[in-house]
């Protein structure tokens, strides 16, 4: 039953999302867009409530409450992220919206990985919180490897989107040089000189003599 009201969250998450763009984009009906995409967190809302209710029903927890929680922290830190991301891309297609711009380059590039590692790590943080809140509602009685489990791939999670972030950071990825083409030639090409002593220095402005 979990399994499946996950699917059926996931499947709704981009059914919302695709009929809110659809009225916004498309309709032009701008307030039944805004009122589609916010029935979006009432999915996690019905998905914690029915995992809520299968554990206190005495369920025992397994794969399927992790896989509950998980997914629960990436709407909750990634959902409005994810809605966001698609509506510029989809209002530039076809909606004449200016053309969503990510950093490739430097810092900005690295800040951009921090802000997305950022979600990522609330995300985590979230599932594992909800993780914990489960285990210690079944005690020690119950079986919570499997909820324990998750919270290590949680962890796992962190880690990996820390050190990528930090890699950006380290060695922040450099503008390519001007290619070998006809524009690129043009703006590196400077003028034929004899004199012996010329280096790559900037050439100086020439000065008049009286």
């Amino acid at each position: 039953m979990i399994v499946t009201l996950i699917v059926l969250c996931e499947v709704g998450f981009w059914v919302l999302l695709a009929g809110g763009l659809a009225l916004r984009y498309w309709a032009k009906m701008p307030r039944a867009s805004v009122a589609v995409l916010l029935c979006e967190p009432l999915l996690e809302v019905v998905l914690f409530v029915v995992t809520a209710i299968d554990l206190k029903n005495g369920a025992e927890p397994d794969w399927k409450h992790g896989l509950a929680a998980v997914y629960i922290g990436y709407s909750v830190a990634l959902g409005h992220y994810t809605i966001t991301w698609v509506d510029a891309r989809v209002a530039h297609r076809f909606a004449g919206g200016p053309k969503p711009v990510t950093p490739k380059y430097g810092w900005p590039r690295a800040l951009h990985e921090w802000k997305l590692a950022a979600r990522w790590v609330l995300a985590a943080v979230i599932a594992m919180g909800l993780l914990q809140g489960a285990i210690w509602y079944v005690g020690s009685d119950g079986e919570t490897g499997s909820l324990r489990m998750w919270q290590q791939k949680m962890l796992w999670v962190i880690g990996i989107n820390l050190i990528i972030a930090g890699s950006y950071t380290l060695f922040p990825k450099r503008i390519p040089a001007p290619g070998p083409g006809p524009e690129g030639a043009r703006g590196t090409a400077r003028p034929a000189t004899t004199d012996p002593q010329a280096s790559d220095a900037p050439a100086r402005p020439l000065q008049r003599s009286d």
